[in-house]
């Protein structure tokens, strides 16, 4: 497939990502950003040979409004200001969602950063743009909801929507359901989301199943592969190449957004899949190859969940970004012994020494035929035969 010069792709950064921070003792903290930055950076992947930066100017609560009701945004505002107390009608002040100071802008910034990649891809100015601080999938139009205060991925969309885009395809490899960009755009037919993630019988949201397939005026637009625990890179990408591809072929989108959630990794504490880094960047490369087959490159990415915050989340994003720039890295490479010096000065802990985890991503196609008898393939049998008839596609095709 081709890929693009550095000069046609761009990383959407801005210092306040780092106020997007619930707390030392929360999961996802903003050292991710800034490692996964300073790897990036330290290989080369972002400077004067590599991924543009950018800046973004934080989304205005007009933009918000496209998807978020003013009373949410006027609760994040008020609990920004004074961060005492909880009000569960708009998910704030729980575990999951602590107030904080400044929360508002925080969030403000991750929307307008994710507004700012679409824009640039939509309108030509870059072919592929990522903002590793987006990718807040959770966040209902009335509600923050797991780690999500605003959903910047569906005002993105939205934006495109509104902008002229007719077919938006949305792909979520988190480990968690996308569940909040999947019922924004529940009923419209111009937004496909398909989420891959752990079975919701055993993770947060406990939604995302086969039979959730779209409002009645949007038939088929969700497409829901909800995952055994246990799944690894095999079956995982088996998964992924049963479903993804035939769908977004039938969709024929014009730009596609994916959220890279890292989630999935088998040392993540907070998902019980067991992807290795290899095999996301397998994920991510074909993500990539199917911008450029079906919608002519246009591809905006965004980061998501992940908190194995040194030996993961870094190297996955540096992987994507790499790949957005148009220069993959060979997972052998080494991490650089100044990133690894940083992490040991500042947190105290060893840094991998490796891009991989060396693994061979290797999967088996389905066309080599099913086993009744796996949960797996079970799932992928019951996804083909529930929603490829209603995108005109045969769920025995390029079967066995």
């Amino acid at each position: 497939m081709p890929t693009p010069r550095c000069a046609d792709s761009s990383v959407v950064l801005d210092p306040g990502f780092t106020a997007y921070d619930f707390g030392p003792e929360h999961p996802m903290s903003p050292v991710r950003i800034d490692l996964t930055m300073r790897l990036a950076e330290g290989l080369g992947v972002t400077g004067p040979e590599g991924l543009r930066v950018v800046g973004a100017a934080p989304a205005t609560d007009a933009q918000l409004r496209t998807v978020h009701g003013q009373g949410l945004i006027d609760a994040v505002r008020r609990f920004g200001a004074d961060p005492v107390g909880q009000d569960p009608e708009h998910g704030l002040g729980s575990e999951d969602n602590p107030v904080f100071a400044g929360m508002h802008e925080a969030g403000q910034m991750a929307v307008g950063a994710t507004l700012e990649a679409v824009r640039r891809v939509w309108t030509g100015q870059d072919l592929h743009s990522a903002n590793i601080m987006g990718g807040l999938h959770h966040a209902m139009p009335d509600r923050a909801s797991g780690f999500c205060i605003y959903n910047d991925i569906a005002v993105g969309i939205q934006w495109l929507l509104d902008n002229g885009a007719e077919r938006v395809a949305y792909v979520d490899v988190d480990a968690h359901h996308g569940d909040g960009v999947e019922r924004i755009f529940w009923d419209d037919p111009r937004v496909l989301t398909i989420s891959l993630h752990e079975t919701g019988e055993r993770l947060f949201p406990g939604t995302g199943f086969v039979q959730d397939q779209g409002g009645p005026r949007a038939p088929g637009s969700a497409v829901n592969v909800a995952l055994p625990a246990g799944t690894g890179d095999g079956g995982w990408l088996r998964a992924f190449h049963a479903v993804v591809p035939q769908v977004l072929r039938a969709w024929q989108p014009q730009v596609l957004v994916t959220q890279h959630g890292c989630d999935s990794h088998l040392r993540d504490e907070l998902s019980h899949l067991e992807l290795s880094l290899d095999g996301q960047r397998a994920a991510t490369l074909a993500l990539h190859d199917l911008a450029h087959e079906l919608a002519g490159g246009r591809w905006v990415a965004t980061g998501g969940g992940g908190y194995a915050l040194v030996d993961v989340v870094p190297r996955a994003w540096t992987h994507l970004l790499a790949v957005v720039a148009g220069q993959p890295l060979d997972p052998a490479l080494a991490t650089p012994p100044e990133w690894r010096d940083h992490v040991r000065t500042t947190l105290g802990v060893v840094a991998p020494h490796r891009m991989g985890d060396g693994r061979n991503p290797a999967h088996r196609d389905w066309s080599s035929g099913m086993n009744p008898d796996n949960a797996l393939d079970r799932v992928i049998r019951g996804v083909r035969q529930a929603i490829f008839p209603l995108h005109g596609i045969d769920p025995w095709a390029d079967a066995w």
